[in-house]
């Protein structure tokens, strides 16, 4: 019975190389290698442009500068939303009851009524398309009981997405001195948000109501006005006041390839959408995707300790590109599949291990590779059984 108790908790542990050949490679997640092309932002106090998969920042002028965002302050008030209805703790059809603060923010609004119920998607997309300061703020108050609480939990999301020239007052972007960020911090939520498919519904639509059907019927229109009139734009948000200027975190997307551009400081907001589109046509013109490793590609099939499966098919968690110039040459890439034992249960998209993308000997680039399906825990008898066979071939 030792032997097969022993048997049931043996652990593997084991390292996988794969390699793939000849693939371009330009990845980066600093602004190490990002161009200062001086026909590009000029108007702008600060500007960054980056691509959305791999991070790798294409220009940046005086990104890390601290200025006063406007209400792209919004995109972290999304970014924590979206993160509690994934965790369960808000459904989209949930009505919010508004509060006298919230009904009371000036500045671009849904006009919001005290005690007022709207629906969560209601009011998400009232933050999206239209700006409103006063859905922004009723949502804060649902996800933490006041704004200020709800600024807390901004401040800390900040500090776990490593933005170091951010500091938050409050959750809609009205001016204060202390209320502020740079263009690489916005593009760093940018990324975070552009992954919720939802959110680039609404930050793509031009134009929806709320309360349709109603005598409060209200027309949203979307303060991007790019959505309407540069093609792949579908997000993601505006920002104007006095102190920030005019501003825009923009998200586009061509073939495979998404863009992140960010510009704050500018003095009009014909400038700032001409400056973006500039931008935006510098991107897809210059660069492309190559994908060096697709999420659906099986990387290994490798056994599970204590599975009713005795074996798991190992994935990359998301597709493992690289960004290109487009006339740029080959280079040798490879990756590294590296896992320790693995033991039931596993859900589906569960870390098994990790997938390192190498080129000369240094590593650029870290994915987690994942299960590709459900494992369930075996039974005792199972195992059993299994140990018992294990014993006797043994013998054989």
């Amino acid at each position: 019975m030792k032997k097969i108790l022993l048997l049931i908790l043996l652990f593997f542990s084991f390292n996988m190389i794969i390699y793939a050949e000849d693939v371009k490679d330009n990845i980066g997640n600093n602004n190490k290698n990002a161009e200062n092309n001086s026909s590009l932002a000029k108007e702008a106090k600060s500007a960054i442009m980056l691509e959305a998969s791999t991070g790798k920042v294409i220009f940046e002028k005086n990104s890390y500068d601290k200025l006063p965002m406007a209400s792209m302050t919004k995109m972290m008030t999304l970014l924590i939303i979206m993160e509690n209805i994934d965790k369960g703790n808000l459904k989209w059809t949930e009505k919010v009851v508004t509060s006298e603060h919230a009904a009371s923010m000036g500045g671009s609004q849904i006009f919001l009524e005290v005690g007022e119920e709207m629906t969560v998607e209601d009011l998400v997309k009232g933050i999206c398309i239209g700006s409103g300061n006063d859905a922004a703020v009723s949502m804060a108050e649902r996800i933490a009981g006041t704004e200020d609480k709800f600024v807390e939990l901004m401040n800390k999301k900040a500090q776990v997405l490593g933005l170091k020239n951010t500091h938050f007052v409050n959750a809609c972007g009205l001016d204060d001195d202390n209320h502020y960020s740079s263009a690489n911090d916005m593009a760093v939520i940018a990324r975070q948000l552009v992954k919720y498919d939802k959110i680039l519904e609404f930050t793509g639509t031009y134009e929806d109501y709320l309360r349709k059907n109603t005598d409060s019927s209200f027309w949203l229109v979307n303060t991007n006005k790019l959505v309407r009139y540069y093609k792949g734009v579908d997000g993601i948000k505006t920002g104007f006041t006095k102190e920030a200027g005019y501003c825009i975190t923009t998200t586009a997307k061509k073939n495979n390839m998404r863009l992140i551009t960010v510009v704050m400081g500018e003095p009009s907001s014909t400038i700032r959408n001409r400056e973006t589109t500039e931008m935006l046509d510098y991107g897809f013109n210059m660069y492309k995707i190559d994908t060096i490793l697709s999420k659906n590609k099986v990387l290994a099939t490798k056994k599970i300790m204590g599975g009713k499966e005795k074996k798991i098919k190992v994935v990359a968690k998301d597709d493992i590109n690289i960004l290109n110039q487009k006339n740029s040459t080959k280079r040798n890439v490879k990756y590294k599949l590296s896992m320790n034992g693995v033991k039931a249960p596993l859900n589906k998209g569960d870390v098994v291990g990790s997938i390192s993308v190498i080129e000369n000997g240094k590593t650029i680039m870290n994915v987690d590779a994942v299960s590709l399906y459900e494992v369930k825990r075996a039974n005792i008898f199972v195992l059993y059984l299994r140990s018992l066979l294990n014993m006797v071939k043994g013998t054989i």
